[in-house]
């Protein structure tokens, strides 16, 4: 929990940045180079990494497997996948879960259309920390937002990512819950390289380019790389893959489609449904009884299932020696990202009821009518559109105090802007206008043409260039920060030296927002949004141990403790101090166990904080109204009466004026994780390595919308007015008349989360006919992840599930490969495992009630006659297999989040090198 400012404190952060290092230890360590990484998952060949420090320490070490579970990905295990961006990497991991984006470029993640994320353990997006480096990276979408687009970072210039499994704000900070995605680039590049990627699906659509070009020179005194990518992504359209959206209809799959209608659906005076024509060029006047059979809407001709996407980046990164212990090092990265998105034609009815005279002149009903929804068909379909820029500056220098101490001290500025909006969107004043007489006409160049909705066909063109625009937001992130750290060897035990690392961090992170004009004014046709705009100030410290305890003794070859502890001061939270604690024990040669307790934390992200305050009457139930009627024994009779509501009182109407969107009062999340693992490598199988690892995640306070119908609800029903709900920040009551004058829907810290499961790792290193091989298998079990709303709500389990919306849940996931090479050829075969999963919103029995367990076969050939060339030409998806029916799909009838919607596809790609 975060706490008011405490001036020890504060003097005991200020101590953690303090590295005390007397001169009689000031003497080589004789540390020899990094010993194989053996117990880390690696997707792909064995990885021997020239750094000695690893994600999840600032430690500098020999073996790299006790700082926690990491599952790394190579260069050349990247360069096999054939990905043209990261999230495609990630998204393939079996820990990745839930929702972060997929492969159409088609949802709201948060971060906005077209951004993708990763999403470790299915916790959501800004619970998983993305490094560059090792440094921070600036948030990325068209504003406000709170996590790190992928797009921005190029894959040609990736040597590894490396994944943490495991809480580590002790070490990072903010964030670190399930996890730390670390990418790492380059360097010491010599030469250059160009490669020129081209797929497409076997359908002939979704082209997928991709043109990368590297180069880089270093010497002893420095080093300098620079790279130039652009990939674009082309479009395949919904109803190739799904001809329209399905629904159960008598037992069996029919055509459902939208209610929005083309001609516009109707409810009469006598409470009559009705639906106006549908027939290009029929009778305008006409109209029937409403059939969703018959006058749905079917949009998917007018969606993608994949969307186009457009990326250009450049970089450049480099060191240069300033003396024998000081160096000078960059890194200045820049991405541009273009996407959009095909729309259906909006409707209208949905953000502002249309109400019809029976006299008017565009009325054939004789009656008042309510005009519930009519689509703008002939206006075409909309598009939405973003463009976001985003710069990230590095500068640095790092050297060495003695043998045995390392420093570095660097500043990072990111910047990220972004533009979207949507074409074809009504004015909803215009539409008005429209359709009053007085002010309309349909004389020639009149200024304000009237219109007919009730009809396809009716609108003309005239009219529809009077009511609609296209809209155009505009939004931004911004980071700034300051790193300094310290790490060496304070003393030597008798089981060796003890390592340590210390440093500070000072944030500041900001985020804007700005929609357009009239849709802050409520009088664009889509969702009325307000502007975000909000900065926070983070200052903290760290101090990292690792200590030898044993060494070369009898079940116990080594046993470390690890400890790490960080102090956080937040301008707006207060203070708070996280800590984790770790023992690595290599009990013989074959065998190391490794436990990690951490605690972590995560802030408020921008939108939860800043989001525009509104005020709207909702539809909402008090429960006190007519509270005296209730039997005497009731528990919302003896609350309503304690509380001082007055004896008569009766709700006045339906609704309540609510407050909605941000909450600067909201608190960080806190986080506790545990991870036990098991790293074997048994010497009757030479080149095997088995690796196991239990973890468990509680999330308290955490932050969640809850509805004020729902806090009144619970409040009343709680014995003694118990419940947080009840307090003043919630609702309030006019002491007289008992009405309720303060009701708030703004996030509050309130819900609780529980996840458990079993990773499972393997990597067998063999030769096989003159090949080299190696098979690596990624297995994770999610066994439990429950979500408790608020305190007394019933607990949502969703292990096993798959949602509408959140992505899926399924119990097993996995990746697995084989790759194969010798001489100039080399191969992979690989495979991803998605387990079966019941749909969480449908009732038992239901066509779509549950997904069946799904899997992807992929496969790559390699030919590369010399060092300076090599071609590759690989199959995703080999055996075409389609998405299943979901009865909660998002799109295409299906979870897009999880499944395939491209099919079989194929790419080729060339490089050479010079």
């Amino acid at each position: 929990m975060f706490f008011k400012r405490d001036p020890l404190a504060a003097a005991v952060g200020l101590l953690l940045c303090v590295g005390f290092v007397p001169s009689s230890f000031a003497q080589d360590s004789g540390a020899q180079p990094a010993a194989e990484q053996a117990g880390e998952q690696t997707t792909g060949q064995a990885t021997t990494l020239d750094a000695v420090q690893v994600t999840g320490s600032h430690i500098k070490r020999l073996q790299l497997s006790g700082v926690g579970p990491v599952t790394v990905l190579d260069a050349e295990a990247i360069q096999r996948s054939g990905a043209t961006s990261v999230d495609t990497l990630l998204q393939r991991l079996p820990a990745s879960a839930g929702f972060a984006g997929s492969q159409s470029n088609a949802y709201w993640a948060e971060n906005g259309y077209g951004t993708s994320q990763v999403n470790l353990r299915g916790l959501g997006i800004n619970r998983t920390l993305v490094l560059l480096n090792g440094r921070r990276v600036v948030n990325g979408g068209t504003g406000a937002n709170s996590s790190v687009d992928l797009n921005m970072i190029p894959v040609a210039l990736i040597e590894r990512i490396e994944v943490l499994k495991d809480g580590a704000s002790a070490i990072y900070g903010a964030d670190a819950v399930a996890g730390v995605v670390n990418i790492i680039t380059k360097k010491k590049y010599d030469g250059a390289e160009v490669a020129v990627r081209f797929g497409q699906t076997f359908e002939n659509d979704g082209d997928d380019a991709a043109f990368d070009l590297v180069w880089g020179t270093h010497s002893e005194r420095g080093s300098l790389m620079a790279g130039l990518s652009y990939s674009e992504g082309g479009t395949v359209n919904m109803a190739s893959r799904a001809p329209c959206g399905l629904g159960e209809v008598d037992g069996r799959l029919q055509c459902v489609g939208s209610s929005t209608t083309i001609g516009g659906r109707a409810l009469l005076a006598d409470g009559r449904r009705i639906n106006f024509n549908q027939v290009p060029g029929g009778d305008g006047n006409f109209y029937e009884p409403y059939s969703a059979a018959k006058h749905n809407y079917n949009g998917n001709p007018t969606l993608n299932a994949v969307n186009p996407i457009k990326r250009i980046s450049a970089s450049m990164l480099g060191d240069m020696q300033l003396s024998d212990d000081l160096s000078l090092f960059t890194e200045l990265m820049y991405t541009n990202r273009q996407s959009d998105q095909l729309a259906a034609p909006g409707g209208l009815g949905v953000y502002r009821p249309i109400n019809i005279a029976a006299n008017h002149p565009t009325n054939p009903t004789g009656q008042n009518l309510l005009l519930q929804r009519r689509r703008l068909q002939e206006a075409g379909p909309r598009e939405f559109f973003q463009e976001t820029n985003t710069f990230r500056a590095v500068v640095g220098l790092e050297g060495r105090l003695g043998m045995n101490w390392d420093w570095s001290a660097a500043i990072n500025w990111g910047r990220n802007t972004g533009t979207d909006g949507s074409t074809k969107v009504a004015n909803l004043d215009r539409v008005d206008n429209t359709l009053n007489p007085a002010i309309c006409s349909n004389a020639p160049g009149a200024a304000i043409p009237c219109g007919d909705y009730l009809g396809y066909g009716d609108i003309s063109q005239k009219v529809l260039d009077y009511i609609l625009f296209t809209t155009r937001d505009h939004g931004g992130n911004e980071q700034k920060s300051f790193t300094a750290n310290l790490s060496g060897q304070l003393f030597e035990l008798p089981a060796g030296w003890v390592g340590f690392a210390s440093g500070i961090e000072v944030r500041k992170e900001r985020g804007w927002r700005d929609p357009d004009p009239l849709t802050v004014l409520g009088i664009a046709n889509t969702n009325q949004q307000d502007p975000i705009a909000g900065e926070y100030l983070a200052k903290e410290a760290f101090a990292e141990f690792a200590v030898p305890l044993l060494q070369g003794r009898a079940l116990a070859e080594s046993l470390t403790l690890n400890l790490a502890v960080r102090y956080s001061d937040y301008d707006l939270f207060g203070e708070d101090i996280n800590y984790k604690v770790g023992l690595d024990w290599q009990v013989v040669p074959s065998l190391k166990l490794r436990a990690n307790y951490a605690t972590a934390f995560r802030i408020p992200n921008i939108p939860e904080l800043f989001g525009g305050i509104a005020e709207g009457n909702l539809t909402t139930t008090d429960p006190c109204s007519g509270w005296a009627s209730q039997p005497a024994g009731s528990q919302v009779r003896q609350n309503c009466q304690a509380y001082g509501v007055p004896a008569g009182y009766v709700q006045p109407g339906n609704t309540i004026l609510t407050t909605s969107g941000g909450n600067r009062n909201l608190e960080p999340e806190d986080a506790r994780s545990l991870t036990l693992g098991a790293v074997w490598t048994p010497g009757f199988a030479p080149g095997l390595t088995l690796t196991a690892d239990y973890f468990n995640i509680r999330i308290d306070n955490a932050i969640q919308r809850i509805d004020g119908s729902t806090k009144l609800a619970i409040c009343y029903n709680t014995p003694g007015l118990a419940h947080p709900f009840c307090g003043n920040e919630n609702f309030t009551r006019n002491p007289i008349t008992g009405e309720v004058d303060f009701l708030s829907s703004q996030p509050v810290n309130a819900a609780d989360e529980r996840v458990s499961g079993i990773d499972l790792g393997g990597l067998y290193e063999f030769e096989m006919a003159g090949f080299d091989s190696s098979f690596s298998l990624d297995v994770s079990y999610l066994d439990k992840y429950d979500v408790r709303p608020f305190p007394g709500a019933e607990v949502i389990h969703y292990a096993g599930k798959i949602t509408g919306g959140r992505g899926s849940y399924t119990h097993w996931r996995a990746f697995t490969s084989l790759t194969m090479s010798r001489d100039e050829w080399s191969g992979t075969y690989s495979l991803q495992y998605i387990g079966k999963a019941d749909d969480i919103n449908a009732a038992r029995g239901d066509i779509g009630d549950h997904s069946p367990s799904v899997s992807y076969h992929n496969v790559q050939l390699k030919y590369s006659p010399v060092k300076s060339f090599d071609v590759s030409f690989g199959i995703d998806n080999l055996f075409d297999k389609k998405p299943p029916f979901i009865q909660s799909y998002t799109d295409a009838n299906t979870d897009t989040m999880t499944y395939d919607l491209l099919g079989r596809r194929w790419y080729a790609r060339f490089g050479y090198r010079w």
